[in-house]
């Protein structure tokens, strides 16, 4: 039997070195990585020289903010082990191309849009390159395929691997009991294989990170808002591991500036309106907070951290709203927002 994992999807509408500022237009306007002080960090560590494999609903590999930064790519969404495409967000059989999804171009621009380029936006690790990997689409995808990604991605050159996509409440259990243990098994090879993997927490206002974030292995991303304070949707921040930090991922509020913006498919953009144009959109969601998290665990992938000490140092330097305490864990925010500019700069 087919198992289906749904997408999460997304919804429209110590001293740190000086900030850096962006050519990018709409620089001015994205939040998050201000949040996760990401500009703070660039001086010290850009990501360059590091891939993060984007194992979503494929990417617009002719995006102008994404096209410089792309790898090869693959896709899996109904391909079986083998891939029948270059993870372009069209690409895959054709029974399937009615439910596209924007879902994986506008992960792609958080965690590494191209920077200081004169267009659009600019990436939390501006120097790292971006892995197209489709595995799914409006109707979500199952866990065979999103394996079978993730285990590409890792047998690839991925340092890093985003996963801003989960099951349906209850799956943890059949994982647990290993009923299901596809996802689980190519979490636990690319971990073998000294690659992070960071997945969205979930929006579906639980207690506990959706699965694969609840899995093992995984590094679950709570959703912060543009206040700082946990999204109304998202999942609580916890898994056995208490492997959960959290990242900028909106708060679904109908304002312009209130969600992150990101790109999107050339021309499919909706919201004109608060001046992005029609090649990037605002969405909220836990998979938007999940890429914040994977660029900055690039800017230290490539300062030649291994696997584990990069979720041990964006836990232990990750801060709490208000508090500013650094490596206590609560189920709310995990370890806190990640801070990029203390991470790189912690020994």
């Amino acid at each position: 039997m087919r198992r289906i994992v749904l997408l999460t999807f997304a919804f429209l509408l110590a001293l740190a070195p000086a900030a850096l500022a962006s050519n990018d237009p709409i620089f001015d306007k994205q939040w998050g990585p201000q949040q996760v002080r990401a500009p703070q960090a660039w001086p010290t560590s850009d990501g360059s020289g590091t891939v993060v494999g984007i194992v979503d609903s494929g990417v617009d590999l002719q995006h102008p903010d994404l096209s410089a930064k792309l790898v090869p790519g693959a896709t899996f969404l109904d391909c079986g082990a083998t891939s029948c495409g270059n993870g372009d967000w069209e690409s895959g059989p054709a029974a399937r191309q009615a439910s596209k999804s924007p879902h994986g171009t506008h992960v792609a621009g958080i965690a590494a849009a191209s920077t200081d380029n004169g267009v659009g936006i600019a990436g939390v690790a501006p120097g790292a390159q971006i892995q197209p990997v489709k595995v799914l689409d409006e109707e979500g995808g199952s866990f065979e395929d999103i394996a079978a990604g993730v285990r590409w991605s890792t047998d690839n050159g991925a340092d890093v691997i985003n996963l801003s996509l989960g099951a349906l409440p209850g799956v943890q259990a059949l994982v647990i009991t290993g009923v299901i243990t596809d996802l689980q098994d190519a979490i636990a090879y690319a971990r073998s294989n000294g690659v992070v993997v960071v997945a969205a927490a979930g929006n579906d206002f639980a207690s506990i990170c959706g699965s694969p974030a609840f899995d093992a292995g995984a590094l679950c991303v709570a959703s912060t808002d543009k206040r700082e304070a946990r999204s109304s949707f998202s999942n609580f921040a916890f898994n056995p591991s208490l492997d959960a930090v959290s990242g900028p991922g909106g708060s679904l509020a109908p304002i312009c500036g209130e969600d992150i913006v990101s790109s999107v498919p050339v021309g499919t953009g909706a919201s004109a309106a608060c001046g992005y144009g029609t090649d990037y959109d605002e969405f909220a969601g836990s998979s938007m907070a999940s890429p914040h998290v994977a660029g900055v665990a690039a800017l230290l992938a490539a300062q030649g951290r291994a696997d584990q000490a990069i979720v041990d140092v964006l836990k232990a330097t990750a801060r709490k709203p208000g508090t500013g305490q650094r490596g206590v864990y609560d189920p709310s925010y995990g370890y806190g927002i990640v801070d990029a500019a203390a991470a790189v700069a912690a020994p």
